[in-house]
């Protein structure tokens, strides 16, 4: 494994987007196994979830490819398509939906990281926001979960440094669950989600 992976930006209004769900389905199940989300993923599931980004067509997904493999991807849209209950501390807030951007993830598969593919998903991501013309911020949310999560590994690092480096801010007052089955349960529980915020 040599070099950089290519980068490509697609959006809901291209047709290749449809060839990618299976294989984007498959990397967000493997990486996102991983603490601190511990999911225990389903294809079905998966290619539902996608769906929305399908039929939004200012939606974005940068994709990493090596060797015509995705091993990478961020997702994003406008988080007016997104659920209410995404929405709803922004409402809250007094924040109009149709003037946010809602990155949805990033996964890279590990031997990738550390090679600046990250950073390059934030960029492309906030710079298709930017061309919307009408998006004022950028947020995405991470998972909340107890230091002492039995299943934190030892040499678990959040990547909240990082996310401060790209020049976002938590905010402890934009909260939200989603909910999913994680490895060690027996049926889907709702997890507190805390949302970071960068203005475009």
């Amino acid at each position: 494994m040599e070099g950089l992976p290519e980068i490509r930006v697609l959006t809901g209004r291209d047709a290749q987007l449809h060839g990618c769900v299976n294989d984007l389905a498959r990397l967000r199940i493997t990486v996102f196994r991983d603490f601190p989300y511990l999911y225990d993923g389903s294809l079905d599931y998966e290619r539902n979830y996608l769906r929305t980004y399908l039929e939004c067509p200012d939606s974005v997904v940068v994709l990493a490819l090596a060797e015509g493999e995705i091993v990478g991807a961020s997702t994003g849209l406008p988080l007016d398509a997104e659920t209410t209950e995404f929405q709803a501390p922004f409402r809250a807030a007094g924040i109009e939906p149709a003037t946010v951007f809602y990155g949805g993830e990033s996964v890279l598969l590990p031997a990738w990281r550390g090679r600046g593919i990250y950073r390059a998903f934030f960029e492309r991501r906030e710079a298709h926001a930017r061309s919307l013309g009408r998006c004022r911020r950028m947020v995405f949310c991470a998972v909340v979960r107890a230091d002492d999560h039995p299943r934190r590994p030892p040499d678990y690092v959040p990547l909240d440094a990082v996310w401060e480096r790209f020049g976002y801010r938590r905010r402890a007052d934009l909260v939200t669950e989603y909910e999913w089955q994680d490895l060690d349960e027996q049926a889907p529980s709702a997890k507190p989600m805390v949302f970071w915020e960068k203005a475009l």
